[in-house]
């Protein structure tokens, strides 16, 4: 029940899921920062608890259970969290180092965080009400990582719609729908994103017609 409440309280805010999440865990961080083993077996660790956790996360989603998914989701986050080179290391106030990844660890970090930010957005799609503004941010994140993400691309463009950024909608589900142009979903949601732009032209069209007529 924990851990419920925890992630039903992480989606109600409007701070980052990852900042308010790694908060809570502020006791846990500082007690593993007393373990040192050697660079490459401790980020080979980290690695391993992270791809269990998101196992266990898809495992919830298929089952339908959102919030436990997301849940698995973000603690894998924050096992890889701790090996990013680019981010500051809550672990580091505590006197500890960053572990070193070989390039094969390297590969499998960049997945892991690419998978579970993938697997949140779409985790947010099935809860309600649906927080658009962080399937937007997860979505972004996969597309940072990789440009080319199709289900990233679609669901940045889903985001971007109901929050009625009707341009940015369109330039990523025309994105989408050139990767998947069979997709009977993407179809959907560009048609709507582009019925919308159509009835903003139409409407901006009337507006100077009138200013000007």
């Amino acid at each position: 029940m924990r851990v419920l409440c925890v992630c039903a309280a992480l989606h109600g805010k409007q701070q980052s899921g990852d900042a308010w999440f790694e908060k809570q865990l502020q006791p846990g961080l500082m007690a593993m920062a007393t373990a040192k083993p050697s660079p490459e077996p401790a980020a080979e660790l980290r690695l391993q608890q992270a791809q269990t956790f998101k196992e266990e996360g898809n495992r919830f989603y298929k089952e339908g259970r959102f919030r436990d998914a997301v849940s698995r989701y973000h603690w894998a986050l924050l096992q890889v969290k701790t090996l990013d080179p680019s981010v500051p290391s809550p672990l580091q106030e505590f006197g500890a180092e960053k572990p070193t990844m070989l390039a094969e660890q390297e590969q499998i970090f960049h997945a892991i965080q690419r998978d579970c930010y993938n697997n949140l957005a779409a985790c947010l799609l099935q809860m309600q009400p649906v927080n658009y503004e962080r399937v937007k941010e997860y979505s972004l994140k996969v597309l940072q990582r990789q440009p080319e993400n199709a289900k990233a691309l679609y669901r940045a463009g889903v985001a971007f719609y109901h929050l009625r950024d009707f341009d940015r909608a369109q330039h990523y589900l025309v994105a989408a729908i050139n990767k998947q142009p069979k997709d009977a979903n993407v179809k959907r949601y560009l048609q709507l994103t582009e019925s919308q732009l159509s009835s903003y032209h139409q409407k901006e069209k009337k507006l100077y017609m009138g200013m000007f007529g």
